[in-house]
């Protein structure tokens, strides 16, 4: 407010004839006369500053009821003049002529900015000031203004009128409220100048609170103090020891007596609902001597705390002995009368007892109180834990604001300072850098935890926080949850009871929180609003699963009095235990930027694809297993553990549903009770919290590794991307719902966030869901009028289903009765088509349940009827039953129907029912759609089933990719479910989340297909529904493979997919070990690819081998084919042999021997005798090979009805002479999963030989 200036002209300037001022009690020393005040005056400019001195004078500070007063001008131009050459400056005018004079009223309505005023200061003096505030801060800007008021501690005009301890600057125009150091209580009630202040405004979105004054310099009186006569009789006082006695004899027959002694202890100034009241002790110059505490109370009394110094002898006189609720003793407090003075020896005497008062009471007079009991009981079950903080006096220096609306503060650079457990509301005003402090009988506490690591100052009720120095710093801008969440922190100290470690921890959770979500996604004022018992704040709710836990809701209040008076003293900052942080709330950026960098600080090749089985597979193959993986973290797997919280909002460009906040979002999986899909469209919108979630890491790795040689090299990794997404129950999630009315935009204009809270006037239709298909790109054809370009593939997904009912308009607050219909019995079948932004609804329809479509806006006739704009072929509709199809638009929107009017029609089950497990796997099944809940087992990418390639828009090739799960079906009383392979190629599998291996998933209306060698397996379609049933369990458990005997096998029915067997080798009926190019696996002799550059530029080469056995356990024979290093176990080779054996093999380059009988028929080009051919034929026929072993198997074609089992066979035996006839069952076929040796191995079978 620079240049402020109160004008007026020369005709307004009067002459002060017969004026007084009785406001100041100075009428009679300015009798009235009629003389000119400035005859003095030789300047205009000084003229009409002092008109201006004069104007202000009369409409500030003059009473209302009076008219001007020359005298009161006179004085205050005299006062202002006396500071203004206080310096002794030489200036050709003796006035300030750059200042003008300024109101209350001026500063609230024009100053808007913070600002200081020096009258007494030269240029050098503030320049030289202002760089204490640097550099780390910005100075307060100077003003030219000059401020007048008279100090007062009452906002009204009664003496006893809103009196609570604060101090005011009042005028005509108003009152200011104030901050002063080393207040003087003969000032209250006198007009002063003030040469030195700061003003501070109010936040410009702060409506409830005002600006205030800080007056830096002692105020300088426009008329004459009185000072106070000493006594002409000395006082009669008691002292602190002979007090504290008085008090233990009942009540004291001294009415009213007068207390003397030095301020040794000074509490808070406590204000509640009912009275403020504070309590000072006096005490001895020694330690030794007792003290006697006084409680304050009078309103007109409060002020007194802003007075008072420690270490300093006071009087207090007129008080009384009285009993305080909640306390035992008695204790003295001030009465009406009451009266402080500082102590002169020579103005008292000791007031003389009778020796029977004097004498102590041996019994001691303070005992704990309940709430001190029942602490004392927790400290007790605690014992180990607990620390005592330490009570100390302090000074310091604010150097930085943690959080002002907590209480937070840092001092001296190197402590923490903690105000929130007083009320410290007039100096949360004047706290930021650069303000000096005492801090009387304030808790020191170390080593708190909960994310502190300095020690931390905390100020309890018992002591005191005076104000030693101002700061010259500017405030910096506040943000607006900085004051709406004031009232929150109160409510955790003074109603939840909370220990300063979990308080510090709070405070921070809460200060992550609206940084999460304020302003853009949620409002602070209603996020961070106060608390009441039937309307908990939004922060408050979120913190209140730990709090309840950690820190349950106390049955009583906090009890000052005893806080503050109770010896040895106890407060909730007395004791305390070190808090481990029990979790945070990080950004869904950052946790999405943390979860990414470990996906690929774990990802290690060579672990997830250890050896030995690496070192056979090709390129290609290498590449292929490497080209998907997942991880999956836990919330324990961060330090603090993370807990997941955001606005669930879901997309309008692909259809999933994602957690928000102002960093970013996050991709999300829920499931809702009894393993049932989320289906409740009223969830998009709330706050979810989850403390129990897993948040997946899908890595899509492209690699040209040449063999597993090179898998240390991160150089072969061509492209890496990361999929990120969290799932969740609900049954584990705490849902809060936010009224729409609090919300900004949590999303984009184009991604519609929530559901409205209902239209004011619209149409809607119920449906009933029998059929979903998969979310994908698809093509439509664009409505007539739009652009002739070829339409874009754009996510979409189609519904069909049964209208139920007509439509039915908005009536009030519900829906009116539907329209009737041509003929109410018939099934109208309709096929609904989500494209645009109404995919966002594709996670919540499911088959089986029924919906409103809603279509806001005027009625219109025949709103949910056919369109055709979707350019569907009416074809597959009337083989469907479809009488309609119709295309939701983008406004509309969906609500899940609870109305009990509609459970006729769910009573019949339209969803398409499960396949039995018969149907599935037989040849005669006409059904080539099937449907059928499983467990996945594994999932790995794959060359995909037709068309190496495809086409892209630009003429690019790419390979198609193709993703295969593993599943075990689930089926009922089966003890060893079937295993089923289902393929999925592009473009389905990419939106598709939670496909994981351990998850149960419900498949609906899958492709079967047959393959060559009778294996049943599946494809995904476009009309494929799939819904996750269960998530992967947090802790794989692994399950030994079922031991059973191979007759077993062939009984059909239920039998194992994969198990063990106790067997014997029989014989070898192949081997064969190559060296194959591990780019395009032609034959590698001599280590070299038989293909020639360009063909094959890769020179490296890759062992493989395969074994055919045929085994038996006395109940059946099997044959067995072992892969690779699997074959290195069969023949009972060490890894050192095996090694030796396949280096033999590199120069020929591939030796392959069949067994028909007892001898070998050599399949290479090795001649019969060489030695190579020799070894390996005897080996294969040696006992190291023909031994028991204990095999583990799956079978080589998965259980079908398809090809029906061989029966037993007749075959003759010769034993001896006699010919025997008997039945022999066929052999099984199974693939080898591993190969170990007994425990107990026959004598006639021979180990692995050793190296």
């Amino acid at each position: 407010m620079a240049g402020l200036r109160l004008k007026v002209s020369s005709s307004e300037l009067l002459c002060f004839d017969h004026c007084t001022c009785p406001l100041f009690l100075y009428s009679a020393k300015f009798p009235g006369q009629s003389r000119r005040c400035f005859n003095w005056i030789h300047f205009p400019q000084e003229q009409a500053w002092l008109e201006a001195a004069q104007t202000f004078v009369q409409k500030t500070l003059c009473p209302s009821s009076e008219e001007s007063n020359g005298q009161l001008t006179q004085l205050v131009i005299d006062c202002v003049k006396t500071v203004w050459l206080s310096q002794g400056r030489n200036q050709d005018f003796t006035l300030p002529l750059s200042y003008s004079f300024v109101s209350a009223q001026d500063l609230r309505t024009h100053q808007h900015h913070p600002c200081c005023s020096h009258l007494s200061w030269s240029s050098s003096d503030y320049q030289a000031w202002a760089k204490k505030a640097e550099p780390n801060g910005t100075p307060l800007p100077r003003e030219q203004l000059i401020l007048l008021g008279t100090l007062t501690d009452s906002l009204g005009d009664s003496e006893q009128d809103c009196r609570n301890g604060s101090l005011y600057v009042k005028d005509n125009t108003g009152v200011l409220g104030c901050e002063l150091i080393d207040l003087d209580l003969s000032w209250l009630g006198h007009l002063f100048l003030f040469p030195s202040w700061s003003y501070l405004p109010p936040a410009k979105w702060n409506f409830s609170e005002e600006g205030h004054l800080e007056l830096w310099a002692t105020p300088v009186p426009v008329f004459p103090l009185t000072i106070s006569p000493d006594p002409l009789v000395p006082i009669p006082v008691l002292y602190p020891e002979t007090a504290s006695r008085l008090l233990t004899h009942g009540k004291p027959r001294v009415t009213q007596p007068n207390l003397a002694g030095n301020l040794v202890g000074l509490s808070a100034l406590v204000r509640s609902q009912k009275k403020a009241y504070f309590i000072l002790s006096l005490g001895g110059s020694s330690p030794a001597v007792s003290r006697v505490p006084v409680i304050v109370q009078i309103p007109g009394q409060l002020v007194w705390h802003r007075a008072l110094q420690p270490d300093k002898a006071y009087v207090l006189t007129g008080v009384r002995a009285s009993k305080i609720r909640g306390y035992r003793d008695r204790v003295w407090t001030t009465s009406p009368s009451s009266r402080l003075m500082l102590l002169k020896p020579e103005c008292v005497r000791e007031l003389e007892l009778e020796e029977s008062l004097l004498k102590a009471d041996p019994t001691p007079l303070t005992v704990p109180s309940s709430s001190q009991d029942s602490s004392s009981q927790d400290t007790g079950r605690q014992k180990d834990l607990d620390r005592d903080s330490t009570l100390l006096h302090y000074g310091g220096t604010v150097t930085g604001v943690v959080n002002e609306p907590a209480g937070l503060y840092e001092l001296d650079g190197q402590l923490g300072l903690c105000l929130a457990y007083q009320q410290f509301h007039s100096l949360r005003r004047v706290m930021r850098p650069g303000v000096s402090l005492k801090l009387l009988d304030v808790h020191l506490l170390q080593s708190v935890g909960g994310g502190t690591k300095r020690p931390v100052l905390a100020t309890c009720c018992r002591g005191a926080v005076l104000l030693q120095s101002f700061s010259c710093q500017k405030p910096g801008n506040q943000c607006s949850h900085q004051a709406h969440g004031a009232s929150l922190y109160e409510h955790l100290i003074w109603e939840r009871h909370l220990g300063l470690p979990l308080y510090l921890w709070a405070a921070k959770a809460l200060e992550e929180l609206a940084c999460k979500l304020c302003p853009h996604m949620l409002r602070h004022y209603q996020f961070l609003q106060h608390s009441s018992p039937g309307s908990p704040s939004l922060g408050l709710q979120l913190l209140a699963p730990t709090l309840d836990v950690l820190a349950p809701p106390p049955s009583t209040g906090r009890k000052v009095f005893s806080e503050i008076l109770t010896e040895p003293h106890h407060c909730p900052l007395q004791k305390y235990a070190r808090l481990q942080t029990p979790y945070c709330f990080p950004t869904l950026a950052s946790l999405r930027e943390e979860a990414e960098r470990r996906a690929w600080a774990s990802f290690e090749p060579k672990a997830l694809l250890p050896l030995p089985e690496a070192a056979h597979l090709t390129s290609c193959q290498l590449n292929h297993r490497l080209a998907w993986s997942w991880l999956c973290l836990l919330p324990s797997a961060f330090h603090p553990a993370q807990v997941l919280l955001g606005v669930l909002v879901a997309s309008s460009h692909k259809g999933y549903l994602q957690l928000r906040d102002q960093s970013g979002s996050l991709p999300c999986l829920l499931l809702a009770e009894n393993q049932q899909p989320l289906m409740d469209p009223q969830l998009i919108g709330c706050l979810v919290r989850v403390e129990k979630f897993q948040l997946v890491i899908e890595r899509n790795v492209r690699s040209a590794f040449p063999s597993w040689k090179e898998l240390s090299e991160a150089d072969f990794i061509r492209k890496r991307q990361a999929r990120v997404y969290a799932q969740f129950s609900l049954t584990d999630a705490l849902i809060l719902p936010v009224p729409r009315a609090i919300l900004y935009s949590a999303t984009p204009p184009t991604e519609p966030h929530c559901c409205p809270e209902g239209p004011h006037e619209g149409q809607s239709r119920l449906f009933l869901v029998s059929h979903k298909e998969a979310l994908m790109k698809r093509n439509f054809c664009a409505p007539p009028g739009t652009s002739s370009e070829a339409p874009t593939p754009t996510f979409s997904f189609c519904v069909s289903g049964s209208w139920l009912g007509g439509t039915q308009r908005k009536e009030g607050t519900g829906w009116g009765p539907p329209e009737p219909q041509g003929d109410e019995n018939e099934d109208q079948k309709v096929f609904l088509i989500f494209f645009g932004s109404s995919v966002r609804w594709f996670a919540f329809l499911h088959p089986g349940q029924v919906y409103r479509l809603v279509a806001p806006g005027p009625p219109t006739p025949a709103v949910f009827e056919a369109d055709g704009s979707a350019c569907r072929s009416q074809r597959p509709l009337e083989l469907a039953g479809c009488v309609s199809c119709l295309t939701v638009q983008n406004e509309w929107t969906l609500e899940l129907e609870r109305s009990p009017d509609i459970t006729d029609e769910l009573s019949v089950n339209k969803a398409l029912p499960e396949s039995s497990l018969t149907n599935l796997l037989s040849s005669n099944s006409a059904d080539s759609l099937v449907t059928f809940s499983a467990e996945i087992l594994s999932r790995t990418l794959c060359e995909p089933l037709v068309g190496p390639v495809r086409k892209k828009p630009a003429n690019t090739r790419a390979m198609r990719r193709c993703v295969k799960l593993a599943v075990a079906l689930e089926t009922a009383d089966c003890e060893f479910p079937p295993h089923l392979d289902i393929y999925i190629e592009d473009p389905l599998w990419p939106s598709l989340q939670g496909l994981l291996p351990g998850a149960r998933v419900h498949f609906s209306q899958l492709e079967r297909r047959v393959s060559r060698s009778h294996n049943v397996y599946c494809c995904f379609r476009s009309s494929t529904y799939v819904r996750i049933l269960s998530f992967p369990p947090e802790t794989t458990i692994s399950v030994p493979l079922p031991t059973v005997h191979l007759a077993e096998l062939l009984k059909g029915g239920q039998t194992p997919f994969q198990a063990t067997a106790s067997c014997h080798i029989v014989s070898v009926f192949s081997l064969q070990l190559r060296w194959v190019c591990a780019h395009c696996t032609s034959p590698c002799p001599q280590g070299r690819c038989i293909l020639q550059s360009p063909a094959c530029s890769t020179q490296t080469s890759v062992s493989q081998a395969s074994i055919r056995l045929l085994v038996e356990d006395g109940t059946a024979t099997a044959l067995v084919t072992c892969n690779h290093h699997h074959v290195a176990a069969a023949l009972g080779l060490c890894p050192s042999e095996w090694t030796a054996l396949l280096e033999l093999v590199r120069g020929p380059g591939r030796v392959a021997l069949q067994f028909t009988g007892p001898g070998a028929q050599l399949e290479s080009s090795a001649t019969d005798d060489e030695p190579l051919t020799l070894f390996l034929r005897t080996l294969c026929t040696s006992p190291c090979v023909l031994r028991p072993i204990v095999l583990a198997f799956e079978l080589e074609r998965k259980p079908s009805k398809i090809t029906p089992l061989e029966p037993p066979r007749l075959q003759r035996f010769q034993c001896g002479e006699h010919p025997l006839l008997t039945r022999v069952n066929p052999r099984l076929r199974l693939s080898c999963l591993s190969i170990r040796e007994p425990e107990h191995p026959s004598s006639l079978g021979a180990s692995a030989s050793s190296c």
